[in-house]
């Protein structure tokens, strides 16, 4: 009896000890749970508080930067657009570069005058009146231009920065001319707009930034002479369409452009003033954002004038249009064709985006084909240098007879363009 008493004490003995173990094995599972809580809370708290202070940090050092910039407002920046006409090629022009010694051409003779003029401006934009389609192609005249690639290099050469290529002669050897234009222009280092080789490029806006302002360039043609767009590339060549051009001038406007400058191949042939359509869409473009018009095909010159224009929300804004530029190279015979202008526009962008056009000025030029020599007969002279240096005797290149006709030309070159420039 008092032996199984006793293994009845001892078994009871072993069974509180193993509660006791069991309950203690809890409470430090219990415990250890809730310390590693502790540390995932405290640890949490403490990335949270760096995390606010890094965001407070950076918030005091953005409004740090935006108290310097308001502090410092932008300068105004202020550079020279310079624009010339027509660049044509007849087939004396390419016939005169030929030279059979090494079966090449070379248009650089024909610039020696003006050259310097189309360098110095920060950017200088031209009209292109022919294509570069290839010699397969061949070479030809009017009313289907193809002209030697080395017009292009020559062009490039004398500091032509863009051409615009929208116009009436832009698909005289079909897409395929025209995609090799683009192919040439570009193989010289010469920016293009107005027509194009995808769709995606026909998308997208020609910008140059200069001294620290954006300009968009867009340029537009009436028509092709009657030569339809392909079927299935509709956007190779832009057309003037009101449409079309309110879209991309709002898209240039949307991309941050502070400038706008409208290429438009329009106008009546041969006629020294701007028709109502003209007056028309030169309004229309003003009014929906262009600050600039260059106008060209006319092959004479056009007047150009500057306004103040008031816009749809009452602000008003400086813009210029010169209705058409005239030819820059060429051998035309009609009256006025072998006059142009190299235009120089001095223009400000204020520290609030505001454009203005400071000073305008023009170097008279006349397309001169001296036919008493053999070859290299075509050069553009700068008609006042001209004069200047045949009155006192340093001038022995040009006679008496070719002396008064530029200073005829001189003074048509100043009826058409106005007294005001």
């Amino acid at each position: 009896m008092a032996r199984n008493s006793r293994n009845r004490r001892n078994n009871n003995l072993s069974l509180i000890q193993r509660i006791l173990r069991v309950k203690t094995s809890t409470v430090l599972c219990i415990c250890l749970i809730l310390f590693l809580i502790f540390l995932l809370a405290f640890s949490w708290t403490k990335i949270l508080i760096m995390k606010t202070s890094q965001q407070a940090i950076e918030q005091d050092i953005q409004k740090i930067s935006n108290l310097a910039t308001s502090e410092e407002p932008q300068k105004s920046r202020t550079f020279t657009l310079c624009a010339i006409g027509d660049v044509m090629c007849h087939n004396t022009q390419y016939m005169d570069a030929y030279n059979s010694a090494t079966d090449d051409y070379d248009f650089s003779y024909v610039f020696e005058d003006i050259a310097q003029y189309l360098q110095t401006p920060d950017i200088t934009i031209g009209s292109l009146e022919t294509s570069f389609a290839g010699k397969e192609a061949g070479y030809s005249n009017y009313p289907t231009f193809n002209s030697p690639d080395a017009l292009a290099e020559a062009i490039s050469n004398i500091g032509v920065d863009i051409l615009s290529t929208s116009g009436n002669h832009c698909l005289d050897k079909g897409y395929s001319g025209l995609s090799r234009t683009i192919d040439v222009l570009e193989y010289y280092n010469l920016d293009h707009l107005g027509t194009y080789k995808t769709k995606e490029d026909s998308e997208k806006i020609l910008y140059k930034e200069i001294n620290g302002v954006k300009i968009a360039f867009l340029n537009y043609t009436y028509g092709t002479n009657g030569i339809p767009l392909p079927s299935d590339k509709p956007f190779c060549v832009n057309l003037i369409d009101k449409d079309v051009m309110k879209t991309q001038l709002e898209q240039a406007k949307a991309e941050g452009a502070e400038m706008i400058v409208a290429c438009m191949h329009w106008g009546t042939e041969y006629r020294t003033t701007a028709n109502d359509e003209q007056e028309e869409l030169a309004d229309f473009l003003f009014q929906n954002g262009a600050d600039i018009i260059l106008g060209n095909h006319p092959h004479t010159l056009e007047p150009m004038e500057k306004r103040t224009v008031k816009m749809p929300d009452g602000t008003e804004k400086e813009c210029f249009v010169i209705y058409a530029l005239g030819n820059f190279i060429c051998d035309q015979n009609a009256e006025n064709t072998l006059n142009s202008i190299i235009l120089n526009l001095d223009i400000t962008c204020d520290s609030k985006g505001k454009i203005s056009i400071d000073n305008i000025n023009y170097i008279p030029i006349n397309m001169y084909k001296n036919t008493n020599v053999a070859t290299h007969k075509f050069k553009v002279l700068d008609i006042e240098k001209r004069i200047e240096n045949y009155e006192n005797g340093t001038d022995k290149t040009i006679g008496n007879a070719k002396y008064e006709d530029l200073k005829t030309q001189l003074e048509k070159i100043k009826s058409i363009i106005g007294e005001n420039f």
